[in-house]
């Protein structure tokens, strides 16, 4: 009987990994940080990336879709149903292509777009579309837009700059009014 519910939660889960292979399908040729595969085991999982599976409740009929992170273990999606599970998988790809090529692009200064952001933009656009009408929650979205590095350093300076320019004058103001004898104590 326990034989029969790991095969049958295995099957389900191969059912969903044949349902999510076109969402894979269009993935750039040279991304390689998604490695899907159905691992058997104590708890069969079906592996997005690293960090992002999809296990089968307890009950056996309700896809969980999970995420480890810094602070802990999140819910993206649950359904018993393959297509709000295949469109939070989708939103989560999309979502990873738009992280890795806004990193790549901060590490590359040149202004140039590389050609695979074209498709993680796509991709997160079919995905926004596909989960307006799906219950599941979204991964969260990016970080705000980054300034370039010589921004950054000029920002820091200047702050450096205006508290130094105003602890000077306020040590100067102290020591003119202690020199006039106005701060008690001080003499």
């Amino acid at each position: 009987m326990v034989i029969d519910l790991r095969q049958a939660e295995l099957a389900r889960l191969e059912i969903l990994r044949d349902a999510l292979a076109p969402v894979f399908a269009e993935t750039p040729p040279d991304v390689d940080m998604f490695d899907v595969g159905v691992t058997a085991g104590e708890r069969p999982r079906l592996f997005i990336d690293m960090v992002a599976f999809i296990e089968m409740g307890h009950d056996r009929r309700l896809y969980r879709f999970l995420r480890d992170g810094r602070n802990g273990r999140s819910l993206l999606a649950e359904s018993e149903q393959v297509q709000p599970i295949v469109d939070a998988v989708t939103a989560y790809v999309a979502h990873r292509l738009v992280e890795r090529e806004r990193l790549l692009a901060d590490e590359d200064h040149s202004g140039g777009e590389p050609q695979s952001s074209i498709v993680a933009r796509r991709a997160a656009a079919r995905a926004d579309m596909a989960t307006d009408d799906v219950e599941t929650a979204a991964p969260p979205p990016a970080a705000a837009r980054r300034y370039p590095g010589w921004a950054r350093l000029l920002a820091v300076l200047l702050a450096f700059g205006v508290g130094g320019g105003v602890g000077a004058v306020m040590v100067f103001a102290l020591m003119r009014a202690a020199a006039k004898g106005l701060l008690p104590g001080v003499g």
